[in-house]
């Protein structure tokens, strides 16, 4: 499927948070992760069992397919990072977070997964050389 290219509307929103950003683009927005992989991104609201504010946002980071056809290979999910009482609250106040700090969360979440060596390299080249 073809992608597709619309003029950006910058009456629609604020380019510089998430979802003003959406919003002017008319299409999710993606990043590049520190892991040299393609993110999509979906603002995401869940209901809590809390009574005050029952709902909360979070981000999914969805990952696409590096090698091969098309399509996700997985994803990454942020902890709730909004709390409202309606589900459009919450999703209104992922909106409003900055590229930046999308960005920020979306390597947070990256480093976070990234496999820690057991063994420092020293450690393991001076075992190779006895």
């Amino acid at each position: 499927m073809p992608g597709r290219h619309l003029q950006p509307d910058p009456g629609k929103g604020d380019p510089n948070t998430i979802g003003g950003y959406m919003a002017v683009h008319d299409r999710p927005a993606a990043f590049e992760g520190s892991d040299g992989l393609s993110y999509s991104v979906e603002l995401a609201v869940d209901e809590t069992p809390s009574e005050s504010l029952p709902s909360a946002g979070f981000i999914l980071f969805l990952r696409w397919r590096r090698v091969g056809e098309q399509g996700v290979d997985g994803h990454l999910e942020t902890e709730y990072l909004t709390h409202a009482y309606t589900a459009g609250e919450a999703r209104a106040q992922l909106g409003a977070l900055s590229l930046n700090d999308v960005r920020r969360e979306l390597e947070s979440l990256i480093e976070s997964r990234r496999e820690k060596p057991s063994r420092r390299w020293w450690d393991v080249m001076k075992d190779e050389g006895e």
